[in-house]
Order: C-alpha cells, then sequence, then structure tokens
C-alpha cells in the first residue's frame, strides 16, 4: 500500500501552466489520500507546486535537500521535515528509502536521472517499489518509445518494460502502485 510517494518533478514552470496546475492537482490528491510526498525540497516550478497542494490540503510533505541546493535559497520553508544531506546520490538514495514508490511529473535532466535511477535499479533487483510515470499531455510518451524500441532491440527485457507505467489518472497509478508485484531481477548465463 502506498502511504509515501517521491515525486520527482521540475524546478521550473514550464512554459504550459497546465504542468504547474496539475503538479498542485496531484498535491492535493496525495494528500486526499492520505499519502504523504517525498520530494526534492525545493519551492520552485513544479516541485513547489506539488508541495504546496500536498500543504494545502493538510497532508504530509519530506523534503530531502542538499545543503549546497539550501545554501542557495531553494527550500521550502514550511515542509513537514526537511532533510538536508551532502550529495545528490544520497539524495536519490534516501528519497527511494522514504518512500513506497516513485512517480515523475514532466521535468529536466535531474527528473530524467531520478526516476531512470529507480527504474534501473529494478532490473538489478535494488528497486523492488513501483514506478511510474505521470503522462500528462503525453509528455512521457517519447520516453515510453524509446523503452520500447530498447526492448524490441533486445536490451530491455519485457517483464520490465511491463513493470512501468504511464498514465495521467493518478487513480489509475495508484491502482497500480497498489498492486505491484516487482519483477525477478535480471540474470545472466555463465559463457564458457
Amino acid at each position: 500500500m502506498i502511504r509515501r510517494l517521491a515525486v520527482y518533478c521540475g524546478a521550473r514552470d514550464g512554459r504550459d501552466s497546465r504542468y504547474q496546475e496539475a503538479a498542485h492537482k496531484l498535491g492535493l490528491a496525495m494528500a486526499n489520500h492520505q499519502i504523504e510526498l517525498v520530494y526534492g525540497g525545493g519551492q520552485y516550478g513544479l516541485m513547489g507546486a506539488v508541495a504546496q497542494g500536498v500543504l494545502d490540503g493538510h497532508g504530509v510533505v519530506h523534503g530531502v535537500i542538499t545543503k549546497q541546493l539550501a545554501g542557495r535559497g531553494v527550500t521550502m520553508a514550511n515542509v513537514t521535515d526537511l532533510h538536508l544531506v551532502d550529495s545528490m546520490d544520497t539524495r536519490k538514495e534516501m528519497m527511494m528509502k522514504l518512500a513506497d514508490g516513485m512517480l515523475a511529473l514532466p521535468g529536466g535532466l535531474g527528473t530524467l536521472e531520478e526516476i531512470s535511477q529507480a527504474a534501473s535499479w529494478m532490473t538489478l533487483g535494488d528497486n523492488e517499489k513501483p514506478v511510474a510515470f505521470y503522462n500528462l499531455n503525453d509528455f512521457y510518451a517519447p520516453l515510453r518509445d524509446l523503452l520500447t524500441e530498447m526492448n524490441k532491440a533486445g536490451f530491455l527485457e519485457q517483464r520490465y518494460l511491463t513493470s512501468l507505467y504511464f498514465s495521467a489518472d493518478f487513480e489509475q497509478i495508484l491502482h497500480f502502485m497498489n498492486g505491484y508485484q516487482a519483477p525477478l531481477r535480471r540474470q545472466y548465463k555463465d559463457k564458457k
């Protein structure tokens, strides 16, 4: 059962205001379902919008931010609790540890890196938690197509492809996550 959800997303607003609105709405929905937010601790962009949505819904927000970013003034001041860490690697590991599942909203390279690590660790057996993409306005359709191509080319097993979920409907994402069974980790055969 998903009680805490790690949400990775942009620290920028994006050009389309629908992304900001959707992030805030997602935060409200999380609070309504009594799902706590685990996120990067920032006050700007979609990160700030989703956190504010959870707070507006009287929910719980766990921020995990590097000391470097906190020193640059990006921290959201009114999160429920804030973890200051030394590095981005520690931040990613802590967010995955604190959460019951990982969800990517639209974002840039940092968002892609974080959700890709969660998905990659699934293939290694180091992440048994669900990974999903909030596919607002088909934002993640090109990534879904690339993953499908990786599968066709023999680089990504079908069980991992089908273990990643793409939807713009939070209720469907929750249904997927609450029924998730981690795939068997990748096995290697000895070549002689």
